[in-house]
């Protein structure tokens, strides 16, 4: 699923990742920290390109990864068909300076 471990055990990591995949799809845009933002690049672009296909195996794929049930039925049926002519490279992260609080770089990532 991931490359980066983001200082966190396994399953905490995934189900983070889980959880970060299904708040982007329903929000469309995310800030988060780079580091993260480019680890969710990578899964999402998976699950939309998954999504395109809209047979019976991609959707249990999907349901795998995305935790809400409403989520997947606007990726089936908004998102990806948004994307059908297109070969990947949906979303787009555009860095927006260091946070607050401990001066982690920050990103908004969006669909384009």
């Amino acid at each position: 699923m991931a490359m980066r471990k983001l200082g966190r055990p396994t399953a905490h990591r995934k189900a983070m990742l889980r959880g970060m995949v299904t708040h982007f799809l329903e929000n469309e845009r995310m800030e988060t920290t780079i580091t993260r933002a480019k680890e969710l690049r990578s899964v999402v672009e998976k699950i939309i390109t998954t999504g395109k296909k809209s047979d019976l195996h991609s959707k249990r794929q999907v349901y795998a990864v995305v935790t809400k049930e409403d989520v997947s039925k606007k990726l089936f049926d908004e998102i990806a068909p948004r994307y059908a002519d297109r070969n990947g490279g949906y979303t787009r992260i555009i860095r927006i300076g260091p946070r607050r609080g401990d001066a982690a770089e920050m990103a908004i990532i969006e669909f384009v």
